[in-house]
């Protein structure tokens, strides 16, 4: 039986609000992504697999965490194809998608130049690990068709469980995904300043940018119709 919440709704948001929570949740997860994988390349001896795992694990928990803490506020996008969808959706006024995105791009810039200072490394590199061909930009479309559903599927029918379905399907998509999952056109942008092991090229980025895209418009269209009650005949 469901109880009443004993806490009043929470007031909507001002957009500064907003735009801090976008840019301070995307650099949060910038610096979880690129520092795990630092910290996982460190200590994993050379097994790639080992280090992939903790970058993983350290991943999907930082979203659970950084989801339930911000969404809240902004509703805790992080990701510019995500910001997409919801305006598509008109649930997001394009203006305020407009900045919506802004931040985060310069919030995943500064999560990767954080991660980059805490280990004592250059704060201004360039990936030049090559991630290309068409198996890749396969991956990443479905990786991010699998996180804009799930995203949609968990709003419509359990939206406290937002936060965990978020992270669970991002360490899964790490491991079933052949590109790791980026799924987010931010976090491309910024891994590609990041000569470490979560790092892809320049060059890669806008294959995988462009299949992020498609596939979260893809999920949109899928969700809107696979997720709406029918009417009674």
């Amino acid at each position: 039986m469901a109880t009443a919440s004993l806490e009043p709704p929470l007031p909507p948001f001002d957009l500064p609000r907003r735009l801090v929570a976008e840019a301070l949740g995307t650099a949060l997860l910038l610096a979880v992504v690129v520092g795990s994988g630092i910290m996982g390349e460190r200590l994993a001896g050379g097994n790639v697999a080992v280090a992939l795992l903790g970058n993983a694990l350290a991943t999907g928990a930082g979203l659970a965490v950084l989801i339930t803490m911000l969404g809240p506020v902004s509703g805790a996008h992080f990701n510019p194809a995500v910001t997409l969808v919801f305006a598509l959706r008109r649930a997001i006024a394009a203006p305020v998608a407009a900045g919506y995105v802004a931040v985060q791009m310069l919030g995943a810039l500064l999560g990767v130049w954080a991660a980059h200072l805490m280990f004592d490394r250059p704060v201004l590199q360039v990936s030049t690990t090559l991630r290309d061909g068409p198996a890749q930009a396969l991956s990443e479309g479905i990786a991010t068709f699998g996180l804009v559903a799930a995203i949609l599927a968990s709003l419509r029918f359990k939206p406290d469980s937002t936060p965990f379905v978020v992270g669970l399907y991002i360490t899964s998509a790490y491991w079933f995904t052949a590109s790791t999952s980026f799924a987010n056109p931010a976090v491309t942008v910024a891994r590609g300043l990041s000569d470490t092991f979560a790092g892809i090229a320049p060059s890669s980025v806008p294959a995988f940018i462009a299949a992020q895209i498609a596939g979260a418009v893809a999920a949109a269209g899928l969700s809107g119709w696979l997720f709406r009650e029918a009417r009674p005949a």
